[in-house]
C-alpha cells in the first residue's frame, strides 16, 4: 500500500471505535495520522497503543461542535503537515432511546450540535488543506437512511449528513476532491451501551472490518465511481 506512505489524515474520533480501527489501518500503511477527540484520557491511550503498533501517530484535543477548537485543530494540522490528503470525519454522538414528546430539546440540539453542525465545520476547516487527489469520507451509519424509532435527533443529525455529504461531493468535484459517504449497518463499538446495552453484539460488523472497506475505498483510482461505502452484518442485526 504504498499509496499512503507520506500521505497525511485526520481521524476525528479517532481515541476508539471506528475512528481508532480507521486509524491503525492507515498508520500501518505508512500514513501519517492525526487523531482529535474529547476524552483527553482516551485519546493518550489511543496515542499510546497506536505507537505500539508502528503508526507515525499524532493527538490534539477537541470538540467538533465548538467552532474556535475546530478552527484551532486543523490551524495545528496545516502549521505541523501543510496540507491533508484524507480528511475522515467519524466523531459522532447516540442518545438514549426516547420518542419525540419525551425528547429533551437540549438533548436533540447536543446530538445535531456533534453529527451535523460538527461534520460541517471539520469539512469547512479542512477544505483548505486538500489537495487535489485528496479524500473526504463522512461516516454517517445506516440511520441517515432508515427510520428508526426513539432515535429522532439521531436519525435527523446524520440524514442532513448524508444532504451535507451530497453538496460537498458537487462543490468540491472540479477540486479534484473525492467525498464519500460511509453507511455502516450495526458495527460491534460502545456507542450501543448509550440506547440498547443488551444488544448482539457478536452478530454485529466489526470495526476493523469496516476500517478496512474506508482503506479500500481511498485506493480506488481518482475517475472510480463510487460515492457511498455501505456494509453491514450477514446476521441482519438492524
Amino acid at each position: 500500500m504504498q499509496i499512503f506512505t507520506g500521505k497525511t489524515a485526520v481521524v476525528t474520533g479517532g481515541n476508539r471505535g471506528i475512528g481508532l480501527a480507521i486509524a491503525r489501518e492507515l498508520g500501518t500503511r505508512g500514513c501519517r495520522v492525526v487523531i482529535c477527540g474529547r476524552d483527553a484520557n482516551a485519546l493518550e491511550s489511543a496515542v499510546t497503543e497506536l505507537k505500539n503498533d508502528g503508526c507515525a501517530i499524532s493527538a490534539k484535543g477537541c470538540d467538533i461542535s465548538n467552532p474556535a477548537q475546530v478552527d484551532a485543530f486543523f490551524q495545528a494540522v496545516r502549521d505541523h503537515f501543510g496540507t491533508l490528503d484524507f480528511l475522515i470525519n467519524n466523531a459522532g454522538a447516540a442518545h438514549a432511546l426516547a420518542h419525540v414528546e419525551q425528547f429533551a430539546p437540549e438533548e436533540f440540539c447536543r446530538v445535531v450540535d456533534v453529527n451535523l453542525i460538527g461534520t460541517f465545520l471539520c469539512c469547512r476547516s479542512a477544505i483548505p488543506l486538500l489537495r487535489a487527489g485528496g479524500v473526504m469520507v463522512n461516516n454517517l451509519s445506516v440511520a441517515a437512511l432508515q427510520t428508526f424509532v426513539g432515535m429522532s435527533a439521531y436519525n435527523a443529525s446524520k440524514a442532513g449528513a448524508l444532504a451535507l455529504t451530497n453538496v460537498l461531493r458537487e462543490e468540491l468535484r472540479e477540486k479534484g476532491i473525492r467525498v464519500l459517504a460511509l453507511v455502516p449497518g450495526a458495527v460491534d463499538t460502545e456507542i450501543w451501551q448509550q440506547f440498547w446495552p443488551e444488544a448482539p453484539r457478536e452478530k454485529m460488523v466489526s470495526a476493523a472490518d469496516v476500517a478496512r472497506a474506508v482503506v479500500l475505498a481511498l485506493t480506488m483510482p481518482a475517475n472510480t465511481s463510487i460515492d457511498e461505502i455501505r456494509l453491514g452484518p450477514a446476521s441482519g442485526v438492524l
